[in-house]
């Protein structure tokens, strides 16, 4: 249990914005079925979201191992019936370990939920999240994004115009995307603008859902 306990890792924005963030999907997400949250990281959202969204179940994935380790201990200190053991999951491949499991025929998946990737990562993985939610959801069923965005072309606040430099330093294929060119890759698989919410911090939840 100390091995477990000490792989946890620790996101301080979390403990500002799962609330918000937790009312928000209460509002949007389908009432029953399995939530996939892509790109889970520490776990942290996971854990507090799965016992508050039930009967819904969460499965977390991350691409990274070290982050899966904190996500299974976060899991053992904060145990949940409706929270599944973290899988390996890169959304840029181009098919998904979900789409060839059996094993949540009972609980289907109906939504995805992205919470601060899209900046983080290459535009890679903002084009292999929108494919993946178009291959996986059924209609009806819904993506949603959180985190900083552009809107015309321009930054909504000075910090997250200081955040994009920051992150253009550290890689230049990361930055705070345009929502517009967010909506329109969506559109072209087939997902379209439920409707944005302003967050804390200048940040935005953002609804997708798959046409019927």
């Amino acid at each position: 249990m100390n091995t477990s306990q000490d792989a946890r890792k620790y996101a301080p924005a979390t403990q500002r914005n799962r609330q918000p963030i937790l009312e928000i999907l209460q509002q949007v997400l389908p009432p029953n079925g399995t939530i996939l949250e892509i790109a889970s990281g520490t776990g942290e959202h996971a854990i507090f979201f799965a016992p508050r969204l039930s009967p819904r179940r969460w499965l977390p994935s991350d691409p990274n191992p070290e982050l899966r380790a904190s996500i299974a201990a976060w899991s053992e200190h904060f145990p949940s019936d409706h929270l599944y053991p973290p899988i390996e999951l890169d959304a840029i491949q181009p098919t998904w370990p979900v789409e060839t499991d059996q094993n949540r025929n009972d609980s289907p998946i109906v939504a995805i939920v992205n919470i601060n990737m899209i900046h983080i990562s290459p535009r890679s993985a903002c084009l292999g999240l929108m494919a993946g939610a178009g291959r996986i959801l059924p209609p009806g069923g819904i993506l949603y994004l959180y985190g900083p965005f552009k809107q015309g072309g321009e930054h909504t606040a000075p910090s997250n115009a200081a955040f994009d430099e920051s992150l253009r330093a550290q890689n230049p294929e990361w930055g705070v995307r345009n929502l517009e060119d967010v909506v329109a890759v969506a559109k072209q698989e087939n997902l379209h603008l439920k409707g944005t919410y302003q967050m804390p911090a200048n940040n935005l939840s953002v609804v997708f859902q798959r046409s019927v």
